[in-house]
């Protein structure tokens, strides 16, 4: 009778650990209020906004759409003037003068 709570105690002792194991990441951040301001944990925040299965796939969606040929970019684009840009910069003078109206 004397070897069974000492046989009981010494089970509850060895599967106590493994009953009281945290998780070694939490579900939520924490948040820290000192003195009225809030202090969020940027690192948890980071790392929830990170595990999106769906974002390699809008990321290489976005630099395929960003590979567009020189050709076919916009003139404004790639640094020219367009027809519309220039008669407003020349102003009345468009046509006749070399001067612009409008620097």
């Amino acid at each position: 009778m004397n070897l069974f709570p000492t046989l009981a105690s010494l089970l509850l002792c060895a599967a106590l650990p493994l009953m009281a194991h945290a998780e070694g990441t939490p579900n939520g951040c924490t948040e820290v209020n000192v003195d009225g301001y809030k202090a969020p944990d940027y690192g948890c925040l980071s790392q929830q906004m990170s595990n999106n299965p769906d974002a390699a796939k809008a990321t290489q969606k976005n630099q395929q759409a960003q590979r567009v040929p020189i050709d076919k970019r916009k003139p404004n684009q790639i640094g020219l003037s367009t027809p519309a840009a220039t008669s407003v910069r020349m102003g009345n003078t468009f046509g006749t003068s070399v001067k612009p109206q409008r620097p």
